[in-house]
């Protein structure tokens, strides 16, 4: 692939991507809870990709890049690393192709995902939890397969994938006045900068993040990237740093980057899963939490929330077992 950071997925990329991926992925529905509402005093609209394909928004992008790829691309399968999402996500898609898929993974990643990488057809391959020993692990895994890597986050073809979201978000809703999402890689918050800068350009775009992970948040106040190589969080999902081609939309684009502690983070996973009845995991609740944290800053305000995924180990919920 050439230099990603001059390569950069545009809006026509995005309206491609959301034609290309529409046979493989779900609309995903907009809740809304007058509860939650009263709660935040905001106008809140859940944009529910628990409820997607493989249980993540991430099956957005990994359709995306493994339906572009030319069938000699495609041939020797693709790979990647990732905590989970990313992995089952890129299963899933490479599996509707037929074409082998090959992930690195940490060995404490979630097993609910690791099961779930398994039955899409994926090969796991397990590293250590640091950025250090996925990246190096990787490198042995590509280099034996010759796969085509398709990046987490940071690969244009993904941030592409990941925007669909939004433009289905603002289809659904009669006007916002602000997004926001999880980020940890930030290919979720690219993707909806990458939208939203074109088709909204008048509505905030706000990420949410944990403060022991807050790498995203120290970079936005810095002004460049500051990377992390092993946090911990019970979000497992917003573990990893910021990369090049994220870091241009972050910085350009983000209006604000809210942390929120471990307690704030299941407090909120909880209190979606008791008033709206929808299962969400501990990387999707930093948003909720931000909200609720922050009502001053949301107040009065049509807020999009953007759930990004579901797949929870039922047998470690956070508030039975600790965290």
């Amino acid at each position: 692939m050439k230099d990603m950071i001059t390569n950069l997925p545009s809006y026509e990329d995005m309206l491609a991507a959301h034609e290309r991926i529409k046979p493989y992925i779900h609309r995903t529905p907009v809740l809304t809870s007058s509860y939650l509402n009263e709660l935040t005093g905001a106008e809140l609209f859940f944009k529910c990709e628990n409820f997607q394909k493989a249980g993540a928004f991430k099956v957005r992008g990994a359709s995306n890049a493994v339906f572009g790829l030319t069938d000699e691309m495609a041939e020797k399968g693709v790979a990647t690393h990732s905590s989970g999402n990313h992995a089952l996500s890129l299963s899933y898609a490479a599996g509707r192709r037929g074409i082998p898929c090959h992930v690195v993974m940490p060995r404490t990643a979630p097993q609910a995902k690791k099961d779930a990488v398994r039955g899409y057809g994926g090969i796991i391959t397990e590293c250590e939890p640091s950025t250090t020993s996925r990246e190096a692990v990787f490198a042995e895994v590509q280099a034996e397969t010759g796969a085509e890597f398709v990046h987490p986050y940071n690969d244009p073809r993904v941030i592409a994938g990941q925007g669909t979201c939004s433009k289905e978000l603002m289809e659904q809703t009669d006007g916002l006045d602000a997004v926001i999402a999880p980020i940890g890689g930030g290919g979720m918050v690219s993707g909806t900068c990458l939208t939203l800068s074109t088709l909204a350009p008048e509505v905030e775009i706000y990420a949410a993040e944990p403060e022991q992970a807050d790498d995203a948040y120290r970079s936005f106040k810095a002004g460049h990237i500051i990377a992390d190589d092993a946090p911990h969080t019970i979000a497992d999902g917003l573990k990893v740093p910021l990369k090049e081609n994220t870091w241009h939309f972050v910085s350009n684009h983000v209006t604000d980057i809210l942390t929120t502690s471990e307690d704030e983070i299941v407090a909120a996973m909880k209190l979606t899963w008791q008033r709206m009845k929808i299962i969400m995991e501990a990387s999707c609740a930093p948003p909720l939490a931000a909200i609720l944290k922050n009502p001053d800053v949301f107040r009065g305000k049509r807020v999009g929330v953007i759930i990004t995924g579901g797949n929870v180990d039922l047998d470690k919920l956070p508030w039975v077992v600790g965290y």
